[in-house]
């Protein structure tokens, strides 16, 4: 048996065996997904099935497969020879041609034809040129290897650009385009990690964040740019992303960034101490005040034992209730056990200032919420009651109102005189 006829058998047998070990059917290559596996892959050009057959999404998996593999180039086998009209002398394939192409043409044994690589990766379904098609087998016609090849924008050419894009991923769109979205994520996250620590120390302190100018200009921006400035000129990792070098929508520097991480630096506190209290009865202490943007605020105080059977004070909440009648502090109240998953049941304890509408016998948020649960005792706040034991008391006995009055006066004379304060010290 001759060598040709030896590879063309196997290859043969080579089909048979891969298709009788697959179930999957030409159309359901069309339709489903199917593992790339390039050892199942037909080397033979004669014998694969057209690209455009299978699935969309594998195309590309198929082609870097057959491009790692490289051209199908049978060199030690015996080429038939053919005659051809009008030449008295027989021609056969010459392997000499896989040296001049090397990157991209193929030999099929069983057909005893040529193919392009490229152009069967990468050519269109209507594509008619023989090397893709049927195959090239016109031996005595050598310039149409050279014709095929053609000039720089022809359907060759095209597709060996496709290919080499395809097999070099970091110069791929999408490649280009993760690169860059992992980068712009990680100076990000830089960036705002560089804003939650100025953030943390300015709340930790207890300092102001805005300034009253806050524009490039100014000399002093406030305290939160200029700890963030601090930051950028001792950290090379920081200077690189933040400020000029950030993106123009994306610096993370304007009041209402600085609002939302103080926002959810005041949530994470606030879920530590509920999940502190876990369980465990508590106590409320109330007191409003108008603020400087004239709002009536409701002060949330949340005292309870912890543990270690320790009397713990946490401050929750500042609430703005529309008015200071007690219905409204009651809603107010509601609303912010419901957010928090409190319920006024584990509530043992409440403590207000004596006024009607706080600690009203009948009428009161004392009243209403013991309608709601009878076990929260109330307690009248002692620094009011210490303040209205005062009072009756200077309404009793004037010498102790004369106390009273002649510390104020001390206190009005001698604090607004430096030479005063001094003779004092």
């Amino acid at each position: 048996m001759s060598l040709y006829k030896y590879f063309k058998r196997k290859s043969l047998e080579d089909e048979e065996s891969i298709k009788a070990s697959s179930n999957i059917t030409q159309s359901s290559l069309k339709k489903s997904h199917i593992e790339i596996n390039p050892d199942t892959l037909l080397a033979d050009a004669g014998l694969r099935r057209p690209i455009y057959e299978y699935h969309i999404d594998d195309r590309d998996a198929i082609r870097r497969a057959y491009l790692q593999k490289g051209p199908y180039q049978p060199s030690h086998c015996d080429f038939p020879q053919k005659q051809f009209r009008n030449i008295s002398t027989l021609r056969r394939f010459n392997p000499a041609l896989f040296g001049a192409y090397l990157t991209w043409l193929e030999y099929s044994i069983v057909k005893d034809v040529a193919f392009c690589l490229y152009c069967y990766l990468f050519k269109s379904k209507g594509g008619v040129d023989s090397f893709v098609g049927e195959g090239f087998s016109n031996w005595k016609k050598k310039k149409r290897f050279n014709l095929h090849i053609g000039k720089s924008n022809c359907c060759h050419n095209t597709a060996q650009i496709k290919c080499e894009d395809l097999m070099n991923e970091k110069q791929s769109i999408m490649t280009l385009l993760f690169e860059q979205t992992v980068k712009s994520q990680s100076h990000y996250r830089t960036r705002l990690n560089a804003s939650i620590k100025c953030a943390h120390f300015l709340l930790h302190q207890g300092l102001p964040f805005l300034g009253h100018d806050e524009c490039e200009c100014s000399s002093n921006q406030g305290n939160y740019l200029k700890l963030l400035h601090f930051l950028s000129r001792n950290n090379e990792v920081i200077k690189r992303v933040t400020f000029s070098e950030a993106p123009r929508h994306n610096k993370l520097t304007s009041p209402d960034i600085q609002k939302d991480i103080t926002q959810a630096a005041a949530e994470k506190i606030t879920n530590v101490i509920i999940k502190d209290l876990g369980d465990s009865l508590f106590s409320i202490l109330i007191d409003e005040s108008r603020d400087i943007s004239i709002k009536e605020q409701m002060v949330v105080v949340l005292p309870y034992v912890d543990n270690n059977e320790h009397i713990i004070e946490h401050f929750l909440s500042i609430q703005h209730v529309r008015d200071t009648t007690a219905s409204s502090f009651k809603a107010a109240i509601e609303a912010l056990f419901s957010k928090h998953g409190l319920s006024i049941s584990r509530l043992h304890g409440q403590g207000y200032h004596g006024a009607r509408n706080m600690g009203g016998e009948f009428n009161g948020l004392k009243a209403l919420i013991l309608n709601s649960n009878p076990s929260a005792y109330y307690v009248h706040c002692f620094a009011h009651r210490l303040q209205l034991t005062l009072v009756a008391v200077t309404k009793k006995h004037n010498e102790v109102g004369d106390v009273f009055n002649f510390i104020s006066s001390i206190i009005n004379i001698v604090g607004a005189s430096c030479k005063r304060m001094e003779v004092i010290r």
